[in-house]
């Protein structure tokens, strides 16, 4: 005969839970993104630039100083892209959202040097 021998109910939903839990999670994100997609591009972008500043930083490409201070531009940044949302409802406008660009842009050309 061949027998299976099936997990134990508190094993199934262990394992549900688990599997189902980041999917929910991940929902969530999705659903922000899509009501706040100029935000969303503006802090993808902060983040993809902090990634940069710690690659540079660990190839010995910038000093410890010039990370911090990189670091410090992209705080910022994105500290006055959550004021600009705190003044408008929640978003950004499409102008916002240029200047906050720019900005990244000046900070990118620092990191790419």
């Amino acid at each position: 005969m061949n027998r299976r021998i099936l997990p134990a109910p508190a094993l199934l939903c262990a394992l549900a839970l688990g599997t189902l839990a980041p999917l929910a999670s991940a929902h969530a994100a999705t659903a922000w993104e899509r009501a706040h997609p100029r935000r969303d591009q503006v802090l993808d972008r902060t983040q993809h630039l902090n990634a940069r500043i710690r690659q540079e930083r660990r190839e010995g490409e910038i000093t410890g100083a010039q990370a911090r201070g990189l670091h410090q531009q992209v705080r910022n940044t994105r500290l006055e892209q959550r004021g600009m949302a705190r003044s408008n409802g929640g978003y950004i406008t499409r102008a916002q959202q240029a200047g906050l660009n720019q900005q990244e842009s000046a900070i990118s050309r620092q990191v790419g040097r």
